[in-house]
């Protein structure tokens, strides 16, 4: 008899991140683990890639107290073995691994409460996995477990990504050379330290412009839309974001707090040099094949301008490592480790 897994997900309107291990884990769990498994998403909220899935109102994960929690859980898990959650908002099941990707919600204020029952339920949790060591510490420091790190992957289209065509970034309002943000615009992105360090690039070079998507902020729109040449489309798809980074003079991550870092990696693997803050899980994802910073104005914007002249074989040389890099660190690695440890907890 086949043991069953259900990899439980939380939907969301924009996919970032996090969704990018949702649906690597969902579409590669079946052939990580082989015969003698069956899985199946269980997506609340909305839809998950993958054919073998299960749709659950959005409505469970308002269930607070931890006992009408657990007796959600266990109607929404029923009949499965094991259970990988993926978001803490999400309701416990008796048998569980559980990802916590960070603490940025006991870190940050903007970052939203986690649920009164967090605590207890990781506690709980046969297994906790974490996308960094760095996460695994601060997890460890905040909640008192000790989780397993495995690091999140990179996509394999982005080592064949091709650039946007001109018409497409005319589209979206970009014309010349350009910088690269791709992310959220919560206070530990650090997108005012980016605000700062741009009037100083724009001064050395007037010729390029800052592109930063993600989906619509507020606090983005008033910390950029009067600086020069900055262009903001708003969030776009996975194909169109690794379209950008091929796009890209430089790639430029100025965060605070990451508990892993996908557009840095993305952006190595599609040959594009990246300048992200010497802070969290950022040093530990982007290793020798990221130019390093401080995250203040003038370290931001002398790095930026460090990476500009291609001809430069110490800048050509850094894109080399991220490809090689990047090539390490892949979806089927990850998730072959997850199965290790569903095998193990199962």
């Amino acid at each position: 008899m086949s043991r069953r897994l259900a990899v439980t997900v939380l939907s969301v309107r924009h996919p970032m991140g996090q969704q990018a291990y949702d649906r690597e884990i969902v579409r590669r769990a079946p052939g990580a683990l082989g015969q003698g498994w069956a899985v199946k998403a269980i997506s609340v909220g909305g839809v998950v890639p993958g054919s073998r899935s299960l749709r659950v109102p959005g409505r469970v994960i308002a269930v607070d107290g931890p006992c009408l929690r657990r007796a959600v859980g266990r109607a929404v898990h029923a009949g499965y073995d094991l259970v990988h959650r993926t978001d803490l908002r999400l309701p416990p099941a008796p048998r569980e691994v559980l990802t916590v990707h960070d603490a940025v919600s006991w870190r940050y204020p903007d970052e939203g409460a986690p649920p009164f029952a967090a605590v207890t339920e990781v506690k709980e949790a046969r297994a906790v996995v974490c996308p960094s060591q760095f996460s695994a510490d601060e997890v460890h420091s905040v909640l008192g477990v000790d989780p397993v790190a495995i690091p999140n992957g990179v996509d394999e289209a982005a080592f064949t990504a091709s650039p946007a065509s001109p018409s497409t970034l005319r589209g979206l309002g970009i014309t010349g050379p350009f910088v690269l943000h791709a992310g959220g615009s919560s206070l530990r992105k650090n997108l005012e330290g980016l605000a700062g360090a741009w009037p100083l690039v724009a001064r050395a070079r007037p010729d390029l412009s800052l592109v930063l998507i993600g989906p619509y902020s507020a606090r983005r729109d008033r910390l950029f839309r009067d600086l020069p040449a900055t262009v903001l489309p708003g969030w776009v798809d996975a194909e169109a974001r690794l379209s950008l980074l091929a796009s890209a003079a430089v790639v430029v991550l100025p965060s605070l707090y990451e508990g892993f870092g996908l557009p840095p990696l993305e952006a190595m693997a599609v040959g594009t040099p990246v300048v992200a803050a010497r802070r969290a899980a950022l040093p530990e994802v982007c290793g020798d094949a990221a130019h390093l910073v401080e995250p203040d104005p003038r370290s931001l914007a002398d790095g930026i301008l460090d990476l500009l002249d291609v001809d430069n074989p110490d800048v050509r040389a850094l894109v080399a490592r991220g490809r090689d890099r990047a090539a390490r660190m892949t979806w089927a690695g990850s998730v072959a480790a997850h199965a290790e440890l569903w095998r193990a907890v199962a």
